[in-house]
């Protein structure tokens, strides 16, 4: 079988769209690299620099980085709302479409008829569940055990818009949220490309969402960190998981915040040391592996842990150190 004929140049300029991307953190960074490989990625729009670290220094967005690195066309307006100078900059580039990957920031509604087709938003989950701004996160804590990424139009609401593709994937078992991420934002630049070829062919059909199934994803609070004893074991590994990144899994012990940062669950019944009916949070027995802790089903297995203002440790070292002993009830 012969090779299908390659492209001409005139046809590969037909195919190529003149995009503008917007986005800020290292999500957006493989939806990047594909629009400067496949298209005319003429803008990048980030974040403002912020300040960031115990030394308080000046950290661009993961984006803004990269886009100063590959010498591409950089703004970052600390607002887009009333703000006429950017609007005007963005008609004068003449786009064909635009993209939003994690910007950080709900588009105003007089720059989305901008480009020729408007916005494609590049979004973390298989819409419409968990619409917002952490939707990997809610995946892991809500104990999903699949996700995806969704490119949809963008349109004035949360995550609301028409959808144009789904790419699923099932959620390893043990990936947290920045793992999962990293995946998805691998796999959100394939899934764009597919869209923007289907654009650019005229193919690309995109189908209003049900409502009825819409749930949302918030940004996360330090609360979310906060250990429900009461959860099942799956559960609060499934929270810790979800938090990893920020704010982390904790509890309290003598009235001081412990930061958990590595964890294993248990199935109730699984061990002498994990009794049905013990009370959540209770320390059930410290181990070479770790400090056995009774959740409202199952027991998890602290085995790593970070007090406040000290380094990681064993939590049977902490345990030690602080006189927790088995029956101790955790906060």
């Amino acid at each position: 079988m012969s090779a299908p004929p390659k492209a001409t140049a005139s046809e590969a300029s037909r195919t190529q769209l003149r995009v503008a991307l917007f986005g800020s953190p290292a999500f957006a960074l493989p939806s990047l690299r594909a629009l400067r490989t496949q298209h005319r990625l003429v803008l990048v729009v980030a974040q403002p620099d912020k300040r960031a670290g115990r030394g308080m220094r000046v950290k661009p967005p993961a984006t803004a980085a990269e886009a100063r690195r590959l010498g591409l066309p950089l703004l970052q307006p600390e607002r887009l709302r009333r703000n006429p100078e950017f609007a005007e900059r963005l008609r004068a580039l003449e786009l064909d479409v635009a993209v939003t990957a994690a910007y950080g920031k709900i588009l105003p509604a007089e720059l989305l008829d901008v480009p020729r087709h408007g916005f494609l938003n590049v979004h973390a989950s298989l819409l419409p569940r968990y619409r917002g701004a952490a939707p990997v996160q809610w995946a892991l804590i809500r104990g999903e055990q699949r996700t995806g990424v969704s490119i949809m139009r963008t349109d004035p609401g949360l995550d609301t818009g028409p959808v144009c593709l789904r790419r699923a994937l099932p959620i390893p078992p043990e990936a947290s949220a920045a793992e999962l991420m990293a995946t998805l934002a691998e796999l959100g630049a394939e899934a764009l490309l597919d869209a923007l070829r289907g654009l650019a062919a005229g193919t690309l059909r995109c189908l209003p969402q049900d409502e009825s199934a819409a749930t949302l994803a918030p940004m996360l609070t330090k609360d979310d960190g906060r250990i429900r004893w009461t959860d099942a074991a799956q559960a609060v590994v499934g929270r810790h998981r979800g938090v990893a990144v920020w704010p982390g899994s904790t509890f309290t012990a003598g009235g001081a915040s412990v930061k958990v940062t590595k964890l294993h669950a248990l199935e109730a019944g699984g061990a002498p040391s994990v009794p049905a009916t013990a009370e959540p949070g209770t320390v059930l027995a410290l181990g070479p592996e770790g400090v056995t802790v009774a959740c409202g089903e199952g027991a998890v297995l602290l085995v790593c842990v970070q007090p406040a203002g000290k380094r990681v440790m064993p939590a049977r070292d902490w345990a030690n150190g602080h006189g927790v002993r088995a029956g101790v009830r955790l906060g």
